[in-house]
């Protein structure tokens, strides 16, 4: 059949490429770009001169007219050329979609145990990476005497050599990573393109669209069009043989896969080194150099701060704890990005917890002191790196120290403080001798400004510390101060949401004032926290929300291209749970509104394509 080979690709490869492009493109970023085009550059560098000796030694023929196209370069057809950049393309957006929830820094290991870094090494990763390039340089030694008895077992020989010896550079690389991801995020992208084009490949064979040479294959066929490679053809097959049996045309597309895998995880590897250790690397950007990542594949294990580690793996629980959804979001940021952003989170979690969890309004005041008394030791004219680390080791419990202790030195001191004060006033709701604190839609707004507005500040300012270059000075103060005005909203939503579990714990965020417009008491709305009076006051309350984010949302598109889809995600996400409020008929678990898990998932992806 006419151009039998490029028909190949119209019916089964490029198909693909274009669903995975469709379902990745709203989360497609300049860094995707660039780690996909750069893979598939050294693909192309790699695999072209490999794959021309294949047609020089006849161990790869095509048809010898009208099945392929012209010109050829190195002998190779512009569709195999063609086919090495699909390939990659498409086990790049495979890998992409599977590891994208994944906090790849959370998976860094340090060879010094925790809070020992000037202890003795742990000899453990050593030995994995050594372990695993003893058993891939046997691998290379064999496929070379595969291909020096120059019979059937060139093919695999070939094959063994070329991805051996880039697997092992990999290896060596990124082996902590490797053996440390989740299995969707290594076997999965490895098994889900190779069973693919097995099956093509059996097809095309079938049709003669490609073919290898007899005398450089096996006999034995695991099914009709795929032949099964073993090593020393010219003795029977013994168990040791037998050990060596890989399928023949499927081996190619195994090792292609694994290598294109193998590389996207090195380059994530680097990536959450420069996002975990900023203090090694202070001058990188979002689109590091190469020379960058090859120096951060290189830092060795080492000298890995296991503390700092130990916080990220805090911070990425802590956040999967309370809000998986809000985790997910996560995910759409660049990894240093999302690595500050899980900091900031972990942080005021870990405050809350102080306050919320104490045994006693005396504790609880006295968390509050002391995490004042750390804000001026980071941030104030009293600031002392290590008048800090002390003040942290000798008054907060173990669990709250590595939260404390990464705090980023740039955030604004005024939101920490602000946010801090915010604990104050829900400490004011258990003290006897005083009203309630929230009296007026005045001290309404000032409690969700110190508690969402504070929050929205800081990581708008994580944001421009990291795109500043971005967004001028001037645009950056109207952009936070939109943002503040939609962390109040939010505030507002989360306070309409929760009335009933804060009447439990003897809070009433609604105003007084609103309350005695109702005819009803502030008793009387923590003990029966329904009814229709407080459902109007919930949607009073949730109608000053969406005035505010109308007016606050178009903020969203003035932010760097790569946090606009992220945050505009983040914010209907939450803003639904207000929409479904105002609708009525929502169900109830653990006394919040369950928002559908559908529903959800429209919105967010509606929000991801602006």
């Amino acid at each position: 059949m006419v151009f039998e080979y490029a028909l190949v690709y119209v019916k089964y490869t490029i198909p693909p490429a274009l669903l995975l492009t469709l379902i990745y493109r709203p989360l497609f970023t300049k860094l995707d770009f660039y780690k996909i085009s750069s893979l598939i550059l050294i693909v192309l560098l790699s695999t072209t001169p490999w794959d021309s000796r294949f047609i020089r030694t006849n161990i790869q023929t095509y048809p010898p007219t009208h099945g392929i196209l012209e010109p050829k370069f190195l002998l190779l057809p512009m569709e195999e050329i063609f086919f090495f950049i699909v390939h990659a393309y498409n086990t790049s957006l495979i890998y992409l979609i599977l590891s994208k929830p994944t906090f790849h820094p959370e998976y860094l290991r340090a060879e010094r145990p925790l809070s020992h870094s000037l202890g003795p090494l742990n000899p453990q990763w050593r030995f994995y990476r050594l372990l695993g390039q003893v058993g891939l340089t046997v691998g290379i030694k064999l496929g070379w005497d595969m291909i020096r008895c120059e019979g059937r077992g060139v093919y695999l020989g070939l094959i063994v050599v070329w991805a051996g010896t880039f697997l092992l550079g990999l290896w060596s690389l990124a082996y902590q990573f490797i053996l440390g991801l989740p299995l969707s995020n290594t076997v999965v992208p490895v098994l889900l393109p190779t069973l693919y084009l097995w099956v093509v490949d059996a097809w095309a064979l079938r049709r003669w669209t490609w073919a290898t040479s007899k005398e450089t294959k096996s006999n034995f066929r695991s099914w009709d069009g795929l032949g099964i490679e073993y090593s020393f053809p010219n003795t029977p097959l013994s168990l040791r043989e037998s050990l060596l049996t890989i399928v023949r045309e499927a081996a190619f597309f195994l090792a292609t896969s694994t290598l294109i895998t193998f590389s996207q995880i090195a380059f994530d590897n680097a990536l959450s080194v420069l996002s975990a250790f900023q203090n090694l690397y202070p001058n990188s950007s979002a689109l590091p150099s190469p020379l960058l990542l090859v120096q951060a594949l290189l830092l060795p294990a080492s000298s890995y701060d296991p503390n700092r580690i130990h916080a990220l793996q805090e911070a990425a629980e802590r956040l999967q704890q309370k809000s998986q959804s809000l985790y997910i979001v996560s995910s759409s940021f660049q990894c240093r990005l999302r690595t500050e952003f899980l900091l900031l989170y972990s942080f005021c979690c870990v405050a809350d917890n102080l306050v919320e969890n104490a045994i006693s309004y005396e504790e609880a005041k006295n968390s509050i002191t002391l995490l004042r008394r750390y804000l001026g030791l980071s941030y104030g004219q009293y600031k002392s790196e290590q008048w800090r680390a002390a003040h942290i080791r000798n008054n907060f419990r173990k669990e709250a120290q590595e939260a404390l202790s990464q705090l980023q030195p740039y955030l604004p001191e005024k939101s920490l403080r602000e946010f801090v004060e915010g604990f104050e006033m829900d400490l004011a709701f258990h003290k006897t001798d005083s009203p309630a604190p929230i009296q007026t839609e005045v001290d309404l707004e000032c409690y969700a400004s110190r508690v969402g507005g504070s929050v929205a500040r800081m990581c708008l300012e994580l944001i421009f510390h990291n795109c500043s270059s971005q967004v001028d000075s001037l645009r950056q103060q109207h952009i936070v101060s939109a943002g503040e005005r939609m962390g109040v909203a939010l505030q507002y939503i989360k306070i309409a949401r929760d009335i009933a579990i804060d009447a439990k714990i003897g809070r009433v965020y609604l105003p007084l004032t609103w309350i005695e417009e109702q005819g009803l008491t502030y008793g009387e709305v923590a003990k029966h926290p329904q009814g229709h009076r407080v459902e109007e006051m919930r949607l009073r309350l949730l109608d000053k929300a969406f005035k505010i984010y109308e007016e606050a949302r178009g903020v969203i598109e003035e932010l760097p291209e790569e946090v606009k889809a992220p945050m505009r995600v983040a914010v209907e996400t939450y803003v639904e749970t207000g929409r479904v409020l105002r609708e009525g008929g929502y169900g109830v678990r653990d006394g919040k509104v369950v928002v559908p898990g559908l529903r959800r998932l429209g919105v967010a992806w509606e929000a991801l394509r602006g």
